[in-house]
């Protein structure tokens, strides 16, 4: 784990350090042997030196977007496309329950072939 990351997650609100661990703690699992660098000042993850995933935090959300996503539907209020859609995200506000388990199968299928 990055000291760096973990100095950019415990500046956020309590509530978002509670979830950025979480999905810190999905990536890792997902992706044993991850690296994490804190880049253009955001926490990323690769996968042999490919992005995988980047943590976002804003006043009053967390995006969680992965990467060579264009496989991956978009699904209405949860998972979002970006650019031409090789970036899906999903949106996460205080209080929402989190599905990290379907998190990490995104991830797991977005990696699979990095």
């Amino acid at each position: 784990m990055s000291d760096d990351v973990t100095q950019y997650i415990n500046k956020t609100q309590p509530w978002q350090i509670d979830v950025c661990e979480k999905l810190r703690a999905m990536v890792v699992q997902t992706i044993p042997d991850v690296e994490e660098r804190l880049q253009y000042g955001k926490p990323h993850y690769l996968k042999n030196g490919h992005y995988a995933a980047v943590i976002s935090v804003a006043k009053d959300k967390i995006s969680f977007m992965v990467f060579n996503a264009t496989d991956v539907p978009e699904v209405k209020g949860f998972l979002r496309s970006l650019g031409k859609g090789e970036r899906k995200a999903v949106d996460i506000k205080d209080g929402q329950t989190v599905d990290y388990d379907a998190l990490a199968g995104i991830l797991k299928e977005t990696t699979a072939a990095l």
